[in-house]
């Protein structure tokens, strides 16, 4: 088994921060999104990783390295545009060979137990009907904008449509799927839809109407595209809700930590109220401020006389005299100050290196 992890994509939906960074790569709970997925393949036993990379691709390669730290061997397939998730699939063949592979869009974080699915394909293969593929489907309130898919009365799957302006049911495609090499044929076969790019969907249908048995499973935990600012805050907050309290930094008597709390080694907390979850990254400073619950502050960071909660706050930036940020994203070496001080709260999304003096 190998798996493709995509990792190519813009994320409009995320600027400015992705003006100067992967989207892939933004924290939660202070650890790059795209991480997360790597650690998931990991775990399940996958060590031989595809990563699609695009216009990002050096800071994405930098980031992930060869793969050793990992214990992992990582193959970088460039895609020179968009167009589409089946155009991966089509670029990586001299990788994927024949194999059966997991693919896993690189921006989507999932409570499910991805060993546990890989392993009920790999049973489901050894069977008298073996699939071709395996979806993960998500029942969500708005399925005009995903993948959707149909179900016959027994569970098994009849049609994939793609955004349906009136969707059949309202079960998701999740960003998980399980291939076999059969996939490759299936984008050969299958045209560029009117968006212009190839639809995994369109394969995937392609497969059914081939008479190819595609399983499915329903997911019962919570996924999300974390490719804009709320689900990707409500990533954050998930996350959190996992950690235990490890203070490894310095905090001073006259801080109060209150609920479960990370202080990185070489942090340091003066005078401060950190109340949990949240996270507080290496050789930060928090001094004369109150840290509120599913906040992530980055390495280097700088907090001085402010509020911050429910705010992602990247490595390396500065917020000053800031009576109240909440609901924020704060991209890698920004300012946010106010030079005067006013009982307002903020919600922000700053780009990478910017200063925001707020009066």
């Amino acid at each position: 088994m190998k798996a493709l992890i995509l990792a190519g994509g813009a994320g409009t939906r995320l600027r400015p921060i992705t003006h100067t960074s992967a989207k892939q790569l933004v924290p939660v709970a202070n650890k790059p999104i795209l991480f997360y997925g790597i650690e998931a393949m990991i775990a399940a036993g996958i060590t031989q990783i595809g990563v699609i990379v695009g216009d990002t691709r050096v800071e994405v390669m930098e980031a992930l390295g060869d793969g050793r730290q990992w214990g992992a061997d990582f193959t970088f397939i460039a895609q020179d545009a968009p167009l589409g998730l089946a155009h991966c699939v089509l670029i990586a063949a001299d990788f994927l060979g024949d194999d059966d592979f997991v693919m896993y869009l690189g921006d989507n974080l999932l409570e499910q137990d991805l060993g546990a699915f890989v392993r009920a394909f790999e049973q489901a293969r050894t069977t008298d009907e073996p699939p071709t593929a395996q979806i993960l489907l998500k029942r969500v309130p708005d399925p005009h904008r995903f993948g959707i898919a149909e179900l016959d009365t027994a569970g098994n799957v009849v049609r994939l449509v793609e955004k349906p302006a009136d969707p059949p049911s309202d079960l998701a495609l999740v960003g998980v799927y399980l291939f076999d090499s059969t996939i490759l044929e299936a984008v050969r076969a299958i045209a560029p839809s009117p968006r212009g790019e190839l639809e995994i969907t369109d394969a995937i249908q392609w497969l059914v109407d081939q008479g190819r048995r595609v399983r499915q499973e329903e997911l019962t935990g919570w996924w999300i595209d974390t490719g804009k600012l709320t689900p990707l805050l409500e990533a954050n907050r998930l996350l959190l809700e996992r950690i235990e309290t490890r203070l490894d930094g310095s905090v001073d008597d006259a801080s109060i930590i209150d609920g479960r709390v990370v202080v990185e080694d070489g942090a340091v907390i003066k005078h401060s109220t950190l109340r949990g979850p949240l996270v507080i990254g290496t050789g930060t400073v928090i001094e004369h401020s109150f840290i509120g619950p599913f906040s992530a502050i980055g390495n280097g960071c700088e907090v001085r006389n402010s509020e911050v909660e429910h705010s992602v706050i990247m490595d390396g930036s500065r917020i000053i005299d800031i009576q109240r940020l909440e609901d924020s994203l704060i991209g890698k070496e920004a300012v946010v100050s106010r030079s005067q001080v006013r009982p307002r709260a903020l919600r922000l999304m700053v780009g990478d290196h910017c200063q925001i003096d707020v009066e």
